[in-house]
């Protein structure tokens, strides 16, 4: 009787993986194959798609935080994304943190699409403290994020600091006259 070998994508060919990431949409690469091992990693970090992306629309994906997490870690090293949009993915306090991150670290983001969110004043101090080491983003989108006056004395300290930003959309939050004097 003939042995059945079964191969999994961990131990196969670097060139069948690379096949197989050619027939996944770039989202379920992000979500479903980064961080399970070291050498998947690796094979992503070389893939010529991931290498070459700069524009990502993932908007009304329903990620969440926990999506936010694993996006923010999978972007961290990107060299080439230059815009990213997730509106309407229920990205609260904790995903803004995972951003804020990102913020911090990614040197190719220009803009940044937030719209329609749960991120709070919280959420958006945590994004100000992004801003703060940020050179490269210039369009930041927070529009209907529940900001009130806090996160935007927030945000108007770290523009004091950030000379990119160029656009910054805070239409449909609770900011009222005194937050928009900052």
């Amino acid at each position: 009787m003939a042995e059945k070998t079964s191969r999994s994508l961990l131990t196969l060919p670097v060139e069948l993986v690379y096949r197989i990431l050619d027939k996944l949409d770039m989202f379920t690469i992000l979500f479903s194959m980064q961080n399970v091992c070291t050498r998947l990693d690796v094979i992503l970090r070389m893939y010529s798609r991931y290498q070459t992306i700069s524009q990502l629309k993932l908007g009304n994906s329903n990620i969440g935080d926990i999506g936010t997490q694993y996006l923010a870690n999978a972007l961290q090293h990107n060299k080439t994304l230059t815009n990213l949009d997730i509106r309407y993915n229920k990205i609260g306090l904790h995903g803004a943190k995972y951003l804020a991150n990102l913020l911090q670290h990614n040197t190719t983001l220009t803009r940044l699409y937030l719209g329609h969110n749960e991120i709070g004043d919280q959420g958006t101090q945590y994004l100000a403290a992004g801003l703060l080491k940020n050179a490269t983003l210039t369009n930041l989108n927070l529009w209907g994020n529940g900001i009130e006056n806090l996160g935007t004395k927030s945000l108007s300290i770290a523009l004091k600091h950030n000379t990119t930003l160029v656009t910054l959309d805070l239409r449909y939050n609770q900011i009222s006259d005194r937050g928009a004097r900052y």
